[in-house]
């Protein structure tokens, strides 16, 4: 056993006696560790100081009780969460999420996951994370609205400018932090940039809804860049349907590459001709729709439908998962491999397995991290709180300028941190990880022991 793993394997064993139940969390900290951990040997400071271990506890975590009542006028009581998990580098940054598979375990992954994107952003913004297992689906405006009212009672007190920013996440989108604004500015009194992901007219960025799926294009065109190819002509298979993956099918199309699937819960639909023009603008009134069904795109335009399967095992290119967590299992990798995909481009917050991506990279496929390759949305936020700091409002051109500027500089860190000589080829788990890791432990470092 080398050294490396055996510390590895030290850090993360009271990790997972103390943290056995919360499989999300312990499934990102292992991933980070196997990178960072060979790094901090080489960097006693680091060790010394204990920076993974408390890197790996939140600063502040938060569970509340939601109460709220329906429209036949019964009770329902949710739970809401928010991790605030790092601010070394500026205020706590990240989503809330709406979702019935929101627990700590899935809000402290999230937020880990979210102080080492918003580090490589190189935007002062901390990590946090929150949201509830309030499920938005088949729910009235109404039921939503007192929803959204009474979370943000109890969550205005912990949040800020200047303390902690939430955006949206799955399941929240500009209703729902409209919704939470709303109440925030009621309770607090105060008009200021504490969501972002706002309506335009009142503090919202241009270009924040499509930023996730353009930054993750921008970043996987200088993937290709780095390795003497182009993204035009590639053909791309992206999972989901929602607002991410409707920015990343915008993007390619507007490129030159050919996307031939996207999924839902109920299945993928194949289109060999490739999405664009009107069936891109059809995605958001699937999205609109609320019915969370795929075969609908099927129907409307007479294309092949898979029922209950996942897109992977189409021959592509590309592969850009943009749904959820681990919804590219082993199976899915072997599938991918069979098929000769050259790039997978995680999109989503951690939809690789880690057994998954050790297959991938095994089979010599560039594997682009989602940390790095997502991290355009925050980008944005971030962009939203510089506009309303200054009380003033970018154009689409500008704000579309700095997000493609902000990730040719992530590649570029990636790079930095993660080419292998030995192997001649980037490394960008390894070089993400890292560089996320770096400017996070030495302003801890720097702000001593708190």
């Amino acid at each position: 056993m080398s050294n490396h793993k055996k510390e590895i394997e030290a850090f993360m064993a009271p990790l997972k006696q103390k943290l056995g139940h919360e499989k999300e969390f312990l499934q990102a900290v292992e991933e980070v560790a196997e990178t960072v951990i060979p790094y901090i040997e080489k960097h006693p400071k680091y060790k010394e100081a204990k920076i993974l271990e408390r890197m790996t506890q939140p600063e502040r975590a938060i569970s509340f009780r939601v109460p709220w009542i329906d429209d036949k006028g019964e009770f329902q009581i949710n739970t809401g969460y928010r991790v605030q998990m790092n601010s070394a580098i500026g205020p706590y940054k990240g989503g809330m999420r709406f979702h019935p598979t929101v627990n700590l375990s899935v809000m402290k992954f999230l937020a880990f996951e979210q102080t080492l994107k918003n580090s490589l952003t190189s935007l002062p913004m901390g990590g946090g994370k929150g949201g509830s297992d309030f499920d938005p689906r088949g729910k009235s405006d109404n039921e939503i609205m007192r929803f959204c009212q009474s979370l943000m009672t109890e969550l205005f007190r912990h949040i800020g400018a200047d303390t902690d920013v939430p955006a949206g996440d799955i399941g929240v989108g500009a209703r729902e932090v409209g919704f939470m604004f709303g109440q925030y500015k009621r309770l607090a009194n105060r008009f200021t940039g504490v969501i972002t992901g706002k309506g335009i007219s009142w503090g919202g960025s241009l270009i924040r809804p499509e930023a996730t799926g353009y930054g993750a294009v921008y970043f996987t065109q200088e993937v290709l860049k780095n390795v003497g190819e182009t993204i035009k002509g590639k053909t791309v298979s992206v999972s989901g349907f929602g607002n991410v993956a409707w920015g990343v099918v915008k993007k390619l199309d507007e490129l030159g590459a050919k996307v031939v699937t996207i999924s839902g819960p109920d299945g993928y639909v194949y289109d060999e001709k490739g999405i664009s023009g009107k069936k891109i603008d059809y995605m958001l009134d699937m999205r609109n729709s609320g019915k969370d069904k795929v075969k609908d795109y099927a129907d409307k335009f007479g294309v092949e439908y898979f029922a209950g399967k996942k897109p992977w095992g189409v021959k592509v290119d590309i592969a850009m998962p943009c749904a959820t967590q681990n919804e590219i299992d082993e199976n899915d990798a072997k599938e991918l491999i069979k098929n000769g995909v050259h790039f997978v481009s995680e999109v989503a917050n951690m939809p690789t397995t880690l057994p998954a991506y050790k297959l991938l990279k095994a089979a010599g496929v560039i594997f682009a991290p989602g940390k790095a390759v997502n991290a355009g949305g925050v980008a944005t936020s971030g962009l939203e709180m510089s506009q309303n700091s200054l009380r003033l409002s970018w154009s689409a051109k500008e704000v579309d300028e700095k997000l493609h500027d902000i990730m040719i500089k992530i590649h570029r860190s990636c790079v930095q941190f993660g080419f292998d000589k030995k192997e001649g080829r980037v490394d960008y788990v390894k070089g993400a990880n890292i560089a996320g890791f770096v400017k996070v432990a030495d302003a801890m470092l720097e702000q001593g022991l708190v």
